[in-house]
């Protein structure tokens, strides 16, 4: 597990769509944040997270619909090729993420995945006691989740950068 220094992330704020929740928290974008060892890059970032008490890990893709999470932040680390994800909802911004770059969301923000290479390998964490719900966006699930992202807590600790993190400054409520 290797940060490549202490970097400062990329932040965006999405709005509110009507379908999308998203969150005034900031989503936060690492760029080529990790150094990804050739012989096992889901490792890597793995221990990162896991370092930075950030668990619950699962190895995939991202998915190829327009879907949530109103219950957990999410951090998505990318341990092989590329992809353009779309952030923030049908009106959010679509963004190229490659190997080493690492991803946080906060709770609600809308991401789907327009276009991968074939080997593209993500890891994907949580904050400790906090459990992912795949959302899809409909009036329903919004009126709920405006109720839920209130409650997910701030995170103690920035998955990449541990509790000095930027996540945790940026974050703070």
């Amino acid at each position: 597990m290797a940060v490549k220094e202490k970097i400062e992330p990329l932040t965006i704020a999405f709005q509110d769509d009507g379908l999308v929740p998203n969150n005034r928290l900031p989503f936060l974008i690492y760029k080529h944040a990790v150094d990804v060892v050739k012989a096992e890059p889901e490792r890597a970032i793995e221990e990162l997270f896991g370092a930075n008490r950030w668990g619950d890990m699962w190895r995939n893709g991202i998915f190829g619909y327009l879907h949530y999470h109103a219950t957990a932040h999410e951090a998505l680390g990318v341990a092989q090729g590329h992809a353009r994800v779309r952030f923030g909802g049908d009106r959010g911004k679509e963004i190229e993420v490659s190997v080493g770059d690492v991803v946080v969301l906060p709770a609600g923000t809308g991401h789907q995945c327009i276009l991968a290479s074939r080997d593209l390998s993500v890891v994907g964490a949580y904050p400790p006691g906090q459990k992912m719900e795949i959302t899809r966006p409909t009036p329903e699930n919004h009126a709920k989740a405006l109720e839920t992202i209130p409650r997910v807590g701030v995170p103690e600790t920035d998955p990449v950068m541990g509790k000095d993190g930027p996540l945790v400054r940026l974050w703070r409520r």
